[in-house]
């Protein structure tokens, strides 16, 4: 029986999905669907607006002959360094490791944070769909496995970091599901004539 989500799905079968990164992709998939994806390594705006971001990498993957193309940015907010690393904290990661991010975070007696995640769907190089997802927490002393941050990140109501969770207990409040779920509504709205 066709759902409705059946034209979009058929859409991001044909969406390159801009990743060199597993995990990201298994979780993509989960979500949207088997995609074709590419590893691309794209200049990264250093700019503290994720939209920026994502828009640059995606008109550069446009430029190599992908097109439509998604593109996946996560920030790492901290609430003591208003708002820092945010888009740079692959950088932060490379610089002082999860451990040092955590010592950071510490040394300013607050570990409140804010994981966000957005994607941006360009259909061309002027029109994108965007999906965004966030989810508050700490960050911690090292825990746990995964990728990126995930051992130095609990989130609010929860006694484990990501790193931690099972992929069922990390997918039930990820900020890249969250997004993932905002992009698939934003391009209803889009398929409607209301694109965002």
């Amino acid at each position: 029986m066709p759902g409705r989500w059946d034209e979009i799905d058929k859409v991001l079968q044909e969406v390159f999905f801009v990743t060199g990164n597993s995990h990201k992709l298994r979780e993509v998939e989960a979500v949207l669907g088997k995609m074709r994806h590419v590893d691309l390594d794209l200049p990264e705006l250093q700019e503290l607006e994720p939209r920026k971001v994502v828009i640059a990498k995606a008109r550069s993957a446009l430029e190599q002959g992908y097109s439509p193309v998604l593109i996946e940015d996560t920030s790492l907010s901290l609430v003591a360094l208003n708002g820092l690393p945010g888009p740079l904290v692959k950088w932060f990661l490379k610089a002082l490791g999860g451990e040092g991010v955590y010592q950071l975070a510490a040394s300013k007696n607050d570990c409140r944070a804010e994981v966000r995640t957005i994607f941006g769907l360009a259909l061309g190089p002027q029109s994108f769909v965007y999906g965004e997802g966030a989810v508050s927490g700490q960050v911690v002393a090292p825990r746990g496995e995964g990728f990126g941050w995930d051992s130095i990140f609990q989130p609010e109501n929860s006694a484990k970091t990501m790193g931690e969770m099972t992929p069922e207990e990390k997918a039930s409040c990820s900020m890249r599901v969250k997004a993932l779920h905002d992009l698939r509504a934003q391009l209803e709205r889009f398929k409607n004539g209301s694109s965002s």
